[in-house]
């Protein structure tokens, strides 16, 4: 027992033997009742404070909670029924303890991290799902509308593309050219290419989400925006015969970095809707609810960015056959969807905001 919980104790005792009768009684019964849990407590709490958690053994964790709560219930009689300061003072030093340990301990740096990746990040992801099929549509649509665009008129593509992104990729390109570029690994010119599409990727992923509260137009442009130039190339490519290649060549890398963007469109979504509809709460209330559920999200779209540049730079220059690429593409597409979908549908991500997307 610490000097303190002998001095509450035996002043608990000194009260007693001064008051005697029926009070004296009273105290002599809640001591009695109450305190071999206090001095358990108080055991299990040294034991894990000196050493770690896994000094104590399961039983040992189990009682720990339950013996807090009783010494929180002593304290709140002692001070209802006016008992001894010191036998106060004691409980009160030694539920600050529990608290401090049972509560208060914050989670260590790897601790985050392995937080962030097995809860925080899936769960925000799926609190998005609405805002996620809409960017999805979003882009969807631009594609098509791109496609349309210049396979009806090819003189569109300069319109769409500039020509720091089509790097010579345009409709007056020979099919010789075209395909050079989706199995020449080691050429610099598409290494500068690649580089410069990956880029151009990742600004309108961060775009796309930082927009966002302009009530969603910006980020339905840059969308909408993006998906008319991947039209644009697909036209290009499909009219010389090489569209399947060069979804291959997109695939092995697109199906990280385009649902990247596309889950950085839908947290702009969230914000952006919740700006212009924030219900009972007020506008600003409301943005700050969505943008710490976004914000998880953005974190991991970086990540998938990353990603994205290493397969780009790896696979663009060591896998060429078109069957690899597709193959690396659905399987990367079905693990990402597993994780986000699948993987702790329990958790709910921090902010307020469930899976549902409710706000």
């Amino acid at each position: 027992m610490s000097a303190q919980a002998r001095r509450g104790v035996e002043a608990g005792r000194g009260v007693e033997a001064g008051r005697g009768g029926e009070g004296g009684q009273s105290l002599a019964s809640f001591r009695a009742e109450r305190e071999a849990d206090w001095l358990a407590f108080e055991r299990l709490l040294q034991r894990a404070e000196r050493r770690s958690p896994r000094a104590l053994d399961e039983a040992e964790l189990l009682a720990l909670p339950v013996l807090y709560r009783s010494t929180l219930s002593s304290l709140s009689l002692a001070r209802a029924i006016s008992l001894d300061r010191a036998l106060i003072a004691y409980l009160e030093s030694l539920s600050l303890r529990g608290y401090l340990y049972l509560y208060g301990r914050q989670r260590g740096l790897f601790g985050r991290i392995g937080r962030f990746f097995t809860a925080d990040w899936p769960a925000a992801v799926r609190a998005l799902w609405r805002e996620t099929l809409a960017s999805l549509a979003l882009l969807l649509a631009g594609t098509l509308a791109g496609y349309r665009l210049v396979a009806a008129d090819p003189t569109w593509f300069a319109r769409i593309v500039s020509p720091q992104l089509a790097a010579g990729r345009g409709p007056e390109a020979s099919a010789e050219a075209l395909c050079e570029m989706l199995y020449a690994g080691s050429d610099g010119m598409l290494g500068a290419f690649s580089a410069f599409l990956f880029t151009h990727n990742a600004q309108v992923a961060i775009l796309a989400f930082a927009l966002g509260f302009v009530l969603c137009v910006p980020t339905v442009l840059l969308i909408l925006s993006n998906g008319v130039m991947l039209g644009a190339f697909l036209q290009v490519y499909a009219a010389k015969g090489l569209g399947l290649e060069l979804g291959g060549w997109l695939a092995i890398h697109g199906s990280t970095e385009l649902f990247a963007i596309v889950l950085a469109g839908a947290a702009g979504l969230r914000i952006g809707t919740r700006v212009a509809f924030p219900g009972a709460l007020t506008r600003v209330e409301a943005a700050a609810r969505a943008g710490r559920v976004a914000a998880v999200v953005m974190v991991g779209v970086v990540i998938m960015l990353l990603c994205a540049g290493l397969l780009e730079g790896i696979g663009r220059q060591t896998v060429t056959d078109d069957a690899a690429r597709y193959g690396i593409a659905g399987l990367l597409l079905a693990l990402w969807c597993g994780y986000f979908y699948l993987w702790g549908r329990r958790s709910r991500p921090r902010g307020g905001e469930g899976d549902s997307g409710d706000g």
